[in-house]
């Protein structure tokens, strides 16, 4: 699968550079994580390809939207919200026998701990736990880098983000061990 996994994210970094270096630095991220809620080097591995391929979905989203320098209109919003189902049917067509393990990360990186995410509405721990390990880091990365529609933010406007009203969206037990790794992490944001 590696080799896969190499190939889609070349293709991933043709398309977009900027969502390629993210999902680099979702997988350090969310690999630290890992460790230190003591996952077993198989764990650590599905986890890093589920983060790696996190967002392979948006291949598939046309340019008019993924380079949108801006906030979305609905439609682009309920256009954007289909990578996840997308990048589901791309690593679920992988002939590997990890890849609907790592398929599950991929459509369920965007639910939320409380319910209010997609594409599935999961909440709790319904959601994978990789997916939600995948969500809290994808997050963090999110705010940290610089977007069209956003400077990027310091560690601490993050932190306090994440633990303000947005905490519920979380995992509470992977935040708390996610404050702790990142402040200790070189993948801290400024």
């Amino acid at each position: 699968m590696h080799r896969i996994l190499n190939s889609l994210c070349t293709a991933l970094n043709e398309r977009d550079g900027d969502t390629h270096a993210h999902c680099n630095r979702v997988v350090a991220l969310a690999q630290e994580l890992g460790r230190h809620i003591e996952l077993d080097s198989h764990e650590l591995a599905l986890l890093g390809l589920g983060a790696g391929l996190h967002d392979i979905g948006k291949i598939g989203i046309p340019d008019r939207v993924l380079h949108k320098p801006g906030r979305f209109a609905e439609d682009e919003l309920e256009t954007m919200r289909r990578h996840p189902l997308i990048g589901e049917r791309i690593v679920r067509a992988i002939a590997d026998e990890r890849a609907a393990e790592v398929a599950q990360v991929v459509r369920h990186h965007h639910e939320n701990f409380d319910g209010s995410g997609y594409p599935d509405g999961l909440r709790g721990t319904a959601i994978p736990l990789f997916a939600r390990i995948v969500s809290l880091t994808d997050n963090y990365d999110a705010m940290a880098a610089p977007r069209p529609y956003h400077p990027g933010r310091s560690h601490r406007e993050i932190i306090d983000i994440l633990s303000g009203p947005d905490a519920e969206k979380f995992d509470p037990d992977l935040l708390h061990a996610f404050r702790h790794v990142i402040e200790r992490s070189p993948m801290r944001a400024g």
